[in-house]
C-alpha cells in the first residue's frame, strides 16, 4: 500500500493454537508458502517439543507455549537466545489467546481447546475452528460470545467447511437437508465379531486421511462423525431431523446441501485438509493453493451406503445429544475422551467405548445435571469433570 514515497506491506497477524498437530502443521505449510503475507504471533503445542522448537525457530512467533509445565525447560533450551517469550501451562495458553491477532486457528484437540477458543473469540477477528469440542460442548455459549465481539467463525473440518461454502449466498431457511459424508474408517468392512478384537494400533491407521492418533481412532469408531453431526446442528442452527450422515468410502464428496426446490450442492475435493484451512485463512476471499486436484477421468465410481446407527451406535448417541440439547454435548465429549483413553490404554475393547459413553450419559441424566443450558464456562467445566469421573469408573 503506497503512502507518500514509501510502500508498506500489510501482513496478517495469525495465532495457531495446537500448532504441532496435523491441522497446525498444515496451517504452517500454507503460511510457509507466502511468508511475506503473515506474521506469526502465537504457537502452542503439547509434548512434541522438538517440533515446537523447530517451528518457533522458523517462524519466530512473539510467544510460544507448551501445555506441559514440566517441559518448559526443554522448550527454553531449544529456543535459546531468540527474542521469543516462552511459557507453559493452561494459564499461559489463555494469556497467549489474549494477544491481538487478525486470524486465530483453534486446533487444540479435546475439551482443553475450549477455554482458549472462548478467550480468542473475544478479539472480534476471524476464528478458524478445528476444535470440535468447542461446538459440541459449548456451541450456544461460543456462538453467543462470537456475536457479541463480531468474530467471524469459519469452520475448518472438511465437512463443515464444505457446508459453509455451499451455503454462501443462500438462505438457511431454504435448506431441506444436510448430508455429511463419512469414509467409514479403517474397519468399514469388518464384521461385528471382528470389531471386538480391534487393537489401538490397528485403529490409528486411516484409509484416506493423514491425521493424529486420537482423531483417527475416533474416525474408525465413528465418534468423529458423531461429533460432526452435533457440530452441524449447533453451527448452522438446523434441527437434527435435517442432518444426516452417509458412508462414502472415496472421501471426495465432503458434504451435500439439499434445498427445498429439490436442488442439491455437493462440495468435492481431494482428502487434503489444506483446502479447508486455506479457505479459512483467506476468507472471505479465495487464493490459489497448490494442492492436488480431482481428475475425474481417473475416478471409476463414487459409492454411497447407509450409515447404519445399529452398526455405528456413536451416531445414535449423537442423535440423542442433538435432541436433548442443554449440557448433553458437554457430557458426551468428556465421556468420549475418557473412553478413548481407556481404549488406547487397552483397558477396554473397541466396541466398549460407546458403552462407556452411553452409561456415563445415562448416569448424568439420572443426576439431573444435563438439562440446563450452559450460560458460562464453569457450567460446562462442572459437567465435564463429573462426566470424566464417572467414565473412569463405569464398568462395561
Amino acid at each position: 500500500m503506497p503512502i507518500g514515497n514509501y510502500i508498506f506491506k500489510l501482513t496478517k497477524r495469525i495465532s495457531i493454537f495446537g500448532s504441532t498437530g496435523s491441522i497446525g502443521q498444515n496451517t504452517l505449510d500454507l503460511v510457509r508458502r507466502d511468508r511475506h503475507l503473515y506474521q506469526v504471533v502465537v504457537l502452542t503445542g503439547g509434548k512434541n517439543i522438538e517440533q515446537l522448537v523447530k517451528d518457533s525457530i522458523e517462524f519466530h512467533p512473539e510467544v510460544v507455549v507448551t501445555a506441559y509445565p514440566d517441559l518448559l525447560d526443554a522448550l527454553k533450551t531449544g529456543i535459546g537466545d531468540l527474542d521469543i517469550t516462552v511459557a507453559a501451562g493452561d494459564n499461559a495458553i489463555l494469556e497467549a489467546a489474549d494477544r491481538p491477532a487478525d486470524w486465530v486457528m483453534s486446533a487444540i484437540v479435546g475439551v482443553a481447546g475450549l477455554a482458549p477458543t472462548l478467550k480468542a473469540v473475544a478479539q472480534g477477528t476471524v476464528l478458524a475452528l478445528a476444535n470440535k469440542e468447542s461446538l459440541v460442548a459449548a456451541g450456544q455459549l461460543l456462538l453467543r460470545e462470537a456475536a457479541k465481539s463480531k468474530t467471524k467463525i469459519v469452520p475448518v473440518d472438511s465437512e463443515h467447511s464444505a457446508i459453509f461454502q455451499a451455503l454462501l449466498g443462500e438462505d438457511i431457511n431454504t435448506v431441506e437437508r444436510i448430508i455429511i459424508t463419512a469414509s467409514g474408517g479403517a474397519f468399514r468392512d469388518f464384521s461385528q465379531r471382528e470389531l471386538e478384537f480391534v487393537t489401538p494400533a490397528q485403529a490409528q491407521i486411516h484409509p484416506n486421511w493423514s491425521m493424529g492418533q486420537r482423531i483417527t481412532i475416533d474416525s474408525a469408531s465413528m465418534f468423529n462423525k458423531a461429533m460432526e453431526l452435533i457440530e452441524a446442528k449447533e453451527f448452522f442452527g438446523l434441527p437434527e431431523t435435517k442432518i444426516e450422515a452417509i458412508i462414502h468410502p472415496e472421501s471426495l464428496i465432503h458434504a451435500i446441501v439439499g434445498f427445498n426446490d429439490g436442488g442439491m450442492m455437493a462440495h468435492l475435493g481431494p482428502p487434503d485438509m489444506r483446502h479447508a484451512i486455506g479457505f479459512a485463512l483467506n476468507y472471505p476471499g479465495r487464493k490459489k493453493i497448490n494442492v492436488a486436484r480431482i481428475d475425474f477421468k481417473n475416478i471409476n465410481q463414487l459409492t454411497f451406503s447407509e450409515a447404519d446407527e445399529g452398526r455405528y451406535p456413536a451416531l445414535r448417541l449423537a442423535r440423542e445429544v442433538m435432541r436433548r440439547g442443554g449440557l448433553w454435548g458437554s457430557g458426551f465429549t468428556a465421556a468420549k475422551e475418557i473412553a478413548l483413553d481407556r481404549f488406547i490404554a487397552k483397558e477396554i475393547g473397541f466396541l466398549d467405548m460407546v458403552k462407556v459413553v452411553e452409561l456415563t450419559l445415562n448416569n448424568l441424566d439420572r443426576l439431573g445435571v444435563l438439562s440446563n443450558e450452559p450460560k458460562i464456562l464453569s457450567d460446562i467445566v462442572n459437567v465435564d469433570q463429573e462426566a470424566r469421573q464417572i467414565s473412569r469408573m463405569v464398568n462395561v
